[in-house]
């Protein structure tokens, strides 16, 4: 089958290269380096030390990872592909299965760092029984061998919101054990609505949920962190760590001051040593026990940082537009970014006319994962993304926010900054967030982090739960239901053979609770294939509905219960909405911010 998306873009990217004569992102070098790294993934020496230096922090990968205790536990950064710490957990993995230590481990980590059991070097190569006894992560998805020993019985399973363990992470290094907030109750991590944090049984070894009521708030904690390993860029020869040239820098810092706070440890993975600049310095080689020096550490996903790509560090200033079309030809090719039918291109389309009627230009923003990023395509081509501050959970501010293989780093950002520095920024700024779900019910509440039955397919609740308790308004993106099959001809939309339904009468998993939203006063809107519905009081209300689509087809085919306006007409979607042709975003003219003279 022909990638009609792929042969679009390549169309695009030939034009607009010919009319620059030239730019500054070779595509085919981009995906011959990524080639070249997918058929050496596996390559690795932990016993690889450079020679000359005098510091006696640099060691072997096998020499730091010697340092870890036994049931200690065990911090570790990145997100997604960038930064991850693959070094490190090849050589803990090695030292167990040789010596059956460290064992019993409670292993820590904010942003999901697995590879989906598929790709290798991630945190799932720790994945192995008696190695790891806990695991807590906000992201857990990806985590895949981690989540079969769950599901097995074999470790103990904690998730809580990531903003939430970023905070914590935090507060460890002041000395703080605990903390107290508003994020998360009503949900499944509230103890009052849910298991709270504990997915495994408990059995007479594991810890209680971590959270736990204290008055309208919840209180939560976490155990003291040992040994923080974080990957960084570069280190100088005395052993001071620079997030220089970094895609993200997660939680490096805060997870340095944790584990010495505590008495406990850090170890650096760096891809190369540089001379000695004072201002510079991220992390003082004070803070540090050992530094890793490793060659194949990536900047981002395929990219090792000693051939890194500008374009993703701060204060970057590539041709933004040239830089966009190669990642998506990259992602296209490499069969990461799904092909869009007719309807889901439709959807993002109806999302992202009702974030031009919400937003206001210089509204800070957060764009999830999946339908979302058509929404946020579709600003980018209209030319709106420069009049927006987008923002992720990885901390790129003000950068264009890439997806796929490169999802976490962003194109030219303005800051990049640590997790917790923007979930306490979105507690400040956030205006809109463009989110998506696995299932709304008859209140408006909404399942982001259990797919099914089985932890071996749990998700995790991310930073949802902090992003949708700090964003003004909020618009879920999804299609009506999975797995069904639409025709849409001459603008009608019919529903052909009906799916399983994702709106229902009480989701799995409450990850966002809608009652907690109305007291808070929230603009919540749920998009989907065959219409729009506001959050009110009453429940989920149909505000716009897609030609074609009667409200008996949307009674037989929901789960939940729809408010149905009293009067006789519901306004339709557009038809250049539905079509796509003569299709524009525009900011609405009393939304401009007026410059006086």
């Amino acid at each position: 089958m022909i990638n009609r998306d792929l042969l679009h873009t390549l169309k695009q990217f030939a034009l607009y290269r010919l009319d620059r004569k030239g730019g500054d992102i070779p595509f085919f070098k981009s995906i011959a380096r990524l080639l070249l790294f997918r058929l050496t993934w596996k390559k690795r020496n932990i016993d690889y030390s450079p020679s000359g230096l005098d510091c006696d922090k640099f060691k072997s990968a096998r020499k730091a990872v010697a340092m870890i205790p036994d049931g200690s536990t065990v911090f570790t950064t990145g997100i997604a592909a960038n930064s991850r710490c693959s070094i490190f957990y090849w050589a803990i993995r090695e030292r167990f299965m040789k010596t059956a230590s460290p064992r019993g481990i409670t292993l820590v980590a904010l942003g999901g760092v697995g590879g989906r059991g598929k790709a290798p070097g991630t945190i799932e190569e720790l994945g192995v029984p008696g190695l790891v006894d806990r695991h807590i992560s906000a992201h857990l998805e990806t985590h895949k061998s981690l989540l079969m020993m769950a599901d097995r019985g074999l470790l103990e399973l904690h998730t809580m919101p990531m903003g939430v363990l970023a905070f914590l992470v935090e507060a460890q290094g002041r000395g703080v054990r605990s903390i107290k907030t508003g994020v998360g109750t009503g949900t499944f991590v509230d103890p009052r609505s849910g298991p709270g944090t504990i997915m495994t049984l408990p059995n007479p070894g594991s810890l209680p949920s971590l959270s736990r009521p204290s008055g309208k708030l919840l209180k939560y904690s976490l155990p003291t962190i040992d040994v923080a390993c974080f990957c960084a860029p570069y280190a100088d020869r005395e052993g001071n760590i620079y997030f220089k040239n970094a895609a993200v820098i997660t939680d490096n810092l805060d997870g340095v001051r944790a584990a010495k706070a505590a008495g406990g440890i850090a170890l650096a993975t760096v891809s190369g040593i540089i001379e000695k600049d004072e201002k510079s310095i991220s992390i003082p080689a004070s803070m540090i026990d050992a530094v890793v020096v490793n060659p194949r550490n990536e900047q981002t996903g395929g990219v090792l940082q000693t051939n890194y790509y500008p374009m993703f560090t701060q204060g970057a200033s590539a041709d933004i537009k040239e830089a966009y079309l190669i990642i998506k030809l990259i992602n296209l090719f490499m069969g990461i970014t799904p092909q869009r039918g007719k309807t889901e291109s439709t959807i993002a389309r109806m999302a992202a006319s009702l974030f031009v009627e919400e937003a206001r230009p210089g509204a800070v923003v957060n764009i999830g994962v999946g339908l979302p990023e058509e929404v946020s395509r579709l600003l980018f081509e209209s030319d709106l993304y420069s009049d927006l501050v987008f923002t992720t959970e990885s901390g790129i501010y003000n950068g264009l926010p890439t997806s796929g293989i490169y999802f976490g780093a962003g194109i030219n950002p303005e800051r990049i900054i640590s997790s917790s520095a923007m979930f306490h920024l979105y507690e400040k700024e956030l205006d809109i967030a463009v989110l998506g779900f696995l299932q709304v019910d008859s209140k408006g509440n909404v399942n982001v982090s259990r797919k099914s039955g089985s932890l071996a397919d749990y998700v995790g609740p991310g930073g949802f739960p902090n992003i949708t308790s700090c964003a003004k308004t909020i618009i879920f993106v999804g299609n009506w239901m999975d797995g069904a099959k639409y025709s849409l001809r001459g603008g009608l939309l019919k529903i052909k053979k009906p799916g399983i339904g994702k709106f229902v009468s009480k989701v799995d998993e409450i990850t966002f609770n809608a009652d907690a939203a109305l007291r808070d006063g929230k603009n919540v809107y749920y998009v989907t294939t065959i219409g729009i519905f506001r959050l009110t009081v009453k429940g989920l209300e149909l505000i716009e509905i897609m030609p074609g689509i009667s409200t008996d087809d949307i009674r037989t085919t929901c789960g939940s219960d729809i408010v149905i306006p009293a009067w006789d007409f519901i306004p339709k979607v557009r038809p250049e909405t539905v079509s796509g042709r003569g299709f524009s975003l525009q900011w609405k003219i009393d939304s401009m911010k007026m410059t006086p003279n």
